[in-house]
């Protein structure tokens, strides 16, 4: 996994409700743990865009639902910065279910992902429609 170029404000607590932006069956995900959170004692693991997350998926076909999955965050409502000044905010907040290594579950992605996801993790951007 690659780092990020960009600052990006971690806008997501744990327990934080996401939608699913990939056609794998899962409507509504919680977010469980955030994967190499390093955070100070008792405070609440964070995640921003091109996060790596276990989630529980809450509404979605009956094959999926109250199982948990590996997911990376692709929107956020929370605005963040770009290197060049640019600061870019989606209209909601969405993940896309992933193995352990980022490979997508699904064969598509709804809707815009950031250009930070595809940095990361490239199988992502193979796969989505709108990349900003």
């Amino acid at each position: 996994m690659k780092g990020i170029k960009a600052s990006v404000t971690k806008g997501l607590n744990v327990g934080s409700y996401l939608t699913c932006a990939d056609n794998s069956g899962a409507k509504l995900l919680q977010i469980i743990s955030v994967s190499g959170y390093k955070g100070r004692r008792k405070r609440m693991p964070k995640a921003g865009i091109g996060s790596l997350i276990k989630v529980s998926v809450k509404e979605g076909d009956p094959k999926v639902r109250k199982q948990m999955f590996n997911g990376v965050i692709v929107r956020q409502r929370q605005e963040f910065r770009r290197p060049d000044g640019m600061r870019i905010s989606f209209e909601d907040n969405a993940a896309v279910l992933t193995d352990e290594k980022g490979a997508p579950k699904g064969t598509e992605v709804k809707g815009p992902i950031a250009k930070e996801v595809v940095e990361r993790f490239s199988t992502i951007g193979k796969i989505a429609t709108i990349v900003v």
